[in-house]
């Protein structure tokens, strides 16, 4: 979403990349040794502002990003003050600390337009070390309805080939400002990542299950695709009014399932709820590291009280190989508690109506018996697929979805009360917008050989093609083909 002003105000926060312990003095980079390797131009679901830019180091060195320059458009710089990125790290750029949960690298005002924007990164000496989308033309990927990201398939490929570049197909756990699941993967490694070997990485084991308030649960940290390992050393930090620490316990990997001499060590830092010191090594002589993936330890934990937290790898965490440390992605991971047979109501008498502005609907409902936290509204796409479209407070009971509204097409709502991470059942609704003539696609009041040439233009593409247009796709069918044509046909000279 493009706003009209720059913050270029920064600051240096938390990496999730692995510090390295004696890290060596950061090197000068060369074009392509840092990339611009995620791009949340549309927002969350939660804020159409909350963007976010993620840069990836594909050097074995750290880098100094201090001085460093994103030029947005040629015009508008969004200025790195300080900041390292660590050798196969990433550095996230958030508009706002709340965009998402994850913490970012820097802060600042970033701002980017739907329809496109090129950018650059420039280093403190003016070298170009990367560019997207030169041509200011439409992004390579990204959507504006799921607030999919635009992810780099390769970060060492060409940064201008659009097949490089892909929608986000899954999150890494981080959520938005009102709790929304992010579908991208800021501060990891991209959904759709392809390059070269797969990169190693460590992190918390997804729960298949939402523990409930008051029980005990566990949680794996697991190694994938690592090569010589030997040893590591973790400090994760956890909210102690979420969830209580009881205790850990070793993973087999480094052992070989006890064949191999190992020592473990967990505590609490200075016995303060807060933070978990952990370290394993082999014992072996000579020391030789194990390859593959697995378990090194698992954490046990009770659920105190009904939400979401986040477990977080902190600095000085590292990961040790024969020869020295190894660069790794650590991931966060979000546990969601639910609460203890938490009773929540659907809501109440819900209605879609046209609303003040055309091609805007507006829904409103009524507070169910048993309140709410949040509200999740629903609309069904193309596909036939209820997606998220927007959130709304306990307060806010309307909500104006103007989203490629088409005129005269039914459209299928849901809205869920949200309570704590309970949800309730949806409550269903219809509604359309009369206003306006099928078939205009350009907006212009009239269904002319502007509209037919734009249709042209996205002939063939797919709901799920970088370049698909939903207010070319009238028929709401998830393709641009003959039937949309024929809405241009049925309509041809018709104004509004």
């Amino acid at each position: 979403m493009k706003r009209f002003f720059v913050s270029l105000c920064l600051f240096s926060l938390v990496f999730y990349s692995v510090p390295v312990a004696n890290m060596p003095v950061a090197v000068a980079a060369s074009p392509g040794s840092v990339v611009i390797n995620e791009i949340a131009w549309a927002g969350t679901l939660d804020g159409t502002s909350d963007e976010w830019i993620e840069l990836y180091n594909s050097t074995s060195s750290s880098i100094d990003l201090a001085g460093w320059t994103i030029l947005d458009d040629g015009s508008t710089a969004y200025s790195i003050t300080t900041g390292t990125i660590s050798a196969g790290g990433y550095f996230l750029i958030e508009d706002t600390e709340d965009s998402t949960n994850v913490t970012a690298n820097a802060v600042i005002g970033i701002s980017l337009g739907n329809t496109g924007d090129s950018l650059s990164l420039i280093d403190s000496g003016a070298q170009v070390i990367d560019t997207v989308n030169a041509s200011s033309g439409m992004w390579y990927a990204g959507d504006n309805t799921t607030k999919a990201t635009m992810e780099r398939i390769d970060p060492l490929g060409s940064s201008e080939n659009p097949a490089n570049w892909a929608h986000a197909t899954s999150g890494n756990g981080a959520i938005g400002r009102l709790g929304s699941a992010i579908l991208g993967t800021p501060g990891s490694q991209n959904s759709v990542y392809s390059g070269g070997a797969v990169q190693a990485e460590v992190a918390f084991e997804t729960l298949s299950v939402n523990p409930i308030e008051g029980s005990t649960f566990t949680i794996k940290i697991n190694a994938s695709n690592v090569t010589d390992l030997t040893g590591y050393g973790f400090d994760i930090l956890y909210d102690a009014t979420m969830i209580g620490y009881s205790s850990s316990s070793e993973g087999a990997f480094l052992s070989q399932n006890g064949t191999i001499a190992t020592s473990f060590n967990e505590g609490l830092e200075n016995d303060n709820p807060g933070k978990i010191v952990i370290g394993g090594t082999r014992l072996n002589v000579p020391l030789t590291g194990e390859d593959g993936s697995g378990t090194l330890c698992t954490l046990t934990f009770t659920a105190l009280k009904t939400g979401s937290t986040t477990l977080v790898f902190d600095a000085p965490s590292y990961v040790k190989g024969v020869s020295g440390d190894i660069s790794m992605t650590l991931n966060s991971r979000i546990v969601t508690i639910d609460a203890q047979n938490i009773n929540v109501d659907p809501i109440q008498n819900l209605t879609i109506t046209e609303g003040p502005n055309r091609y805007e609907l507006v829904l409103d409902w009524d507070i169910p018996a048993t309140g709410a936290d949040t509200y999740k509204i629903m609309r069904k796409n193309a596909l036939g697929e209820f997606v998220q479209i927007g959130s709304s407070s306990a307060a806010q009971t309307s909500f104006a979805d103007n989203l490629n509204i088409i005129p005269k097409n039914i459209y299928e709502y849901r809205v869920i009360t949200v309570k704590g991470a309970v949800e309730s059942a949806p409550a269903p609704g219809q509604g359309q917008d009369p206003r306006g003539v099928k078939g205009d696609n350009t907006r212009s009041d009239r269904v002319d050989g502007r509209d037919l040439d734009n249709l042209a233009r996205h002939y063939t593409l797919a709901i799920t093609d970088a370049n698909f247009d939903p207010l070319v796709d009238t028929t709401y069918d998830g393709i641009i083909d003959g039937s949309d044509l024929i809405d241009i046909g049925a309509n041809w000279a018709l104004t509004y």
